[in-house]
């Protein structure tokens, strides 16, 4: 290819980039034109717009792009002087000149070139209506001399024309945004990106077992120095030889000089494990949000369908939008583009009614369709509502039964609710006859089917006369999900948040039998009681004496409680999708990294209650043994939390509390010293503000005490700058959590990792 070919490919696909975005500041605006035709800034963006298009289009060479965009300039300016009013007639040329711009921009496109002459003569027409056809001509800056001489026309609406509307491109390749430059990259090569931020973000977290590691052998290392001092202390009492006396003397400047060492080294690695974090969580923060879209993507278009729809089926039809900057994963957004054009086409079509008929309802002549995006813990909410007919219940049980699908007594017996369901069966239609727009059995199961590949879940409700309404759920990314991690047989696994009900602790005598199968009571209803241990074939560990911890499920209508050894905590983690060669995975969809580096699989709630199901089909299910006798014995550990914040001291009481470990209080340092020299402690936790003893001042105090110096302490403070961290592992401490970061498991974790379990 010469250099002058790949200039002119270049351009052509910048031509091409503009165009997509100016044709979508045109049909915008021409739709709200129609409604409002002198709206002057919506007639000053739709000129520009076509002036723009004219301009880049004469630069490219593509003299179809020139004429078609002057001609519509022409009618536009024509409105803003107040010469012309535009009327439905020239919204309808002018957005099918939009189209023909769309498919004159995009190469390859056959619909391009070869209508422009038909489009002229259309447009000089409604410009002069008392002007020949070969008016047109006057209107054409570069006229076609290749396209074959042009015939009159009757003006015909958009959707008649024979120019189809340009397809959207996929969400996420709008060139422009906010002014901003705009990089093509691959789908792959984002994912690529976030895949490496997540590990790197893993792997900065390895480096902290070396850094309590270091911490804990400066502590001992001055231990041992402290010891010598003693040692030489006691020598030169009982009169050693002067030989003796240097070379111990000479054995302390060796340790005080490694312990300039070790305490260099221990805070370059400790500001550099800080720094890499920071910067890791930034990168992969980063990585994400590049994946993540406006909702306003996928809508690209759809208010011109639902227009050009309703025109065709003699409707006035408005769609109204909410939420269009929502930010949802770019893939999540290419997948709801399907089943969101099928609701919007089965709104217009079966929904809406003919503007007689909606004004001896007393409703308006125009229908009005609205979507709504929004976000709820961590998923995408989007609400479909229309104001038409609603759905006629009584066919629909007429139609149930001529189906065969349930007998006429049952149907007379369901609740609207269950009537509505039938509606996602596959091949079922309410419409008699098939058109172009209904009645060829893709219906709402196609629907279903596309959210539920999406892990999320669809609702119909409706009032009769009134409209109806479908709630559709799914996750804001796909990369990403919000889980609760718990542990099973000793192994991590995670359940998706969008599922989980809730979670609760059920004490062993709950716990009751209906049926030959377990249960429990909550909030008025019997809930089903599995093991997590059976259905994920790991060994059964040991959980408390007395109590169970229960994830409660949600899939739909069913509910399950799942008991499981430990709740770890909640996470957002990075899906790692198996490898396909694995096939399918019974109750498992995915894999993901936890801070430590381990692996964690991400369960198949719909999959997994597939299981419950066919165990309890089979008598299979195994039951949980209550009072499950742990080590009674033996003693627990005791921790001191230092702190002067009832909160603080409370929330951490519970949690090691609820882990098994002895706690008492104290309010602050001075009342935490006392403790310290009166009662034995395994682990010391303080923070550093408090009145009358700060935490500093009772980290030195612990260290400089014989007795004391070989404590545990850990520091949780709200301070998280370097200087802090540093001050509090300098005074002594093992340990340093920020409260800014602070969650339970970080503080169970860190307890573990100091002194072990609550059983010593």
């Amino acid at each position: 290819m010469t250099p002058e070919q790949m200039r002119d490919a270049s351009l052509l696909e910048l031509f091409s980039l503009e165009a997509e975005a100016q044709t979508q500041v045109l049909s915008t605006g021409l739709m709200a034109l129609e409604r409002n035709p002198t709206q002057a800034d919506q007639l000053e963006a739709c000129m520009r717009a076509a002036h723009s298009l004219k301009g880049a289009a004469r630069i490219v060479g593509i003299d179809a792009g020139v004429s078609v965009a002057h001609v519509m300039e022409d009618c536009l300016v024509a409105a803003q002087e107040g010469r012309l009013l535009l009327r439905a007639e020239h919204i309808d040329a002018l957005l099918r000149g939009t189209d023909l711009l769309m498919h004159i921009a995009t190469p390859g496109d056959p619909n391009g070139e070869a209508l422009v002459p038909a489009f002229l003569v259309q447009m000089a027409s409604l410009l002069d209506p008392t002007a020949a056809p070969a008016a047109a001509s006057v209107a054409v800056e570069a006229p076609l001399p290749e396209a074959p001489p042009p015939q009159p026309e009757p003006v015909l609406p958009a959707v008649e024309a024979d120019v189809e509307p340009a397809a959207p491109r996929k969400a996420g390749k709008r060139p422009v945004e906010g002014g901003e430059r705009v990089l093509r990259v691959t789908a792959d090569r984002l994912n690529s990106l976030l895949d490496l931020s997540s590990k790197s973000l893993v792997e900065t977290q390895r480096l902290k077992p070396y850094l309590a590691t270091l911490q804990r052998l400066k502590r001992m290392h001055g231990q041992g120095m402290r010891a010598l001092d003693g040692l030489k202390t006691q020598l030169e009492d009982s009169g050693q030889s002067p030989e003796v006396l240097d070379a111990l003397a000479q054995t302390q400047r060796l340790l005080l000089e490694t312990q300039q060492i070790l305490q260099q080294q221990a805070a370059d690695l400790d500001e550099f494990g800080w720094q890499a974090s920071q910067r890791a969580q930034l990168l992969y923060d980063t990585a994400l949000a590049c994946r993540m879209r406006p909702f306003a993507d996928v809508l690209t278009g759809q208010s011109r369908m639902v227009r050009d729809l309703g025109r065709s089926l003699g409707k006035q039809v408005q769609l109204q939008i909410e939420g269009e900057k929502t930010q949802v994963d770019r893939d999540v957004l290419e997948k709801l583009e399907a089943p969101l054009t099928h609701l919007l086409r089965n709104a217009v079509d079966h929904g809406i009614e003919l503007p007689e008929r909606r004004l001896l309802a007393g409703k308006p002549e125009e229908g009005t369709i609205r979507l709504r995006a929004s976000h709820q813990a961590g998923l995408l909410m989007l609400e479909l509502s229309d104001d038409g007919a609603g759905i006629d219940l009584e066919r629909l049980k007429r139609n149930i039964v001529e189906r065969g699908l349930s007998p006429a007594d049952t149907v007379a017996q369901m609740s609207e609710a269950e009537l509505l369901t039938f509606l996602f069966l596959p091949g079922f239609s309410l419409r008699d006859k098939v058109t172009e727009v209904s009645g060829r059995g893709v219906g709402l199961d196609a629907v279903q089917h596309m959210v539920r590949d999406l892990r999320g879940s669809i609702e119909l409700t409706q009032l009769p006369g009134q409209g109806c309404r479908f709630n559709l759920e799914v996750p804001l990314t796909l990369s990403v999900v919000r889980s609760l991690v718990v542990e099973v047989g000793g192994e991590a696994y995670a359940f998706p948040l969008a599922h989980i009900e809730r979670t609760l602790e059920v004490m062993a005598d709950d716990i009751v039998q209906i049926e030959g199968r377990q249960h429990f009571w909550h909030e008025g209803r019997h809930i089903g009681l599995v093991a997590a241990s059976q259905l994920l074939n790991r060994p059964a560990g040991q959980g408390e004496a007395n109590s169970l911890r229960v994830v409660v499920i949600r899939e739909r209508e069913q509910l399950y409680g799942v008991a499981v050894e430990r709740l770890v905590g909640e996470r957002v983690l990075v899906v790692m999708p198996l490898d396909p060669r694995l096939g399918k995975v019974q109750d498992i969809s995915a894999g993901a990294l936890l801070d430590d580096g381990s692996v964690v699989l991400i369960i198949d709630v719909e999959d997994l209650l597939r299981s419950v199901e066919k165990l309890l089909s089979t008598g299979r299910l195994e039951r949980i043994e209550r009072g499950v006798q742990g080590a009674r014995g033996a003693s627990r550990k005791r921790v001191l939390v230092v702190d002067d914040s009832l909160t603080v001291r409370e929330l951490q009481r519970k949690l090691l509390s609820n882990r098994g470990y002895d706690v008492a209080v104290a309010v602050d340092g001075m009342d935490g010293w006392n403790a310290l020299r009166s009662e034995a402690f395994d682990l010391l936790i303080t923070d550093i503000d408090m009145p009358r003893m700060d935490g500093i001042e009772l980290v030195t105090l612990v260290r400089r005490d014989q007795r004391l110096q070989s404590l545990p302490v850990m520091v949780v403070s709200y301070k998280d700058r370097e200087e802090d961290r540093r001050r509090g592992l300098d005074a002594g401490a093992d340990y340093y959590l920020a409260k800014a970061s602070f969650h339970d498991d970080a503080l169970l974790d860190a307890v573990v990792e100091l002194i072990g379990g609550a059983q010593g």
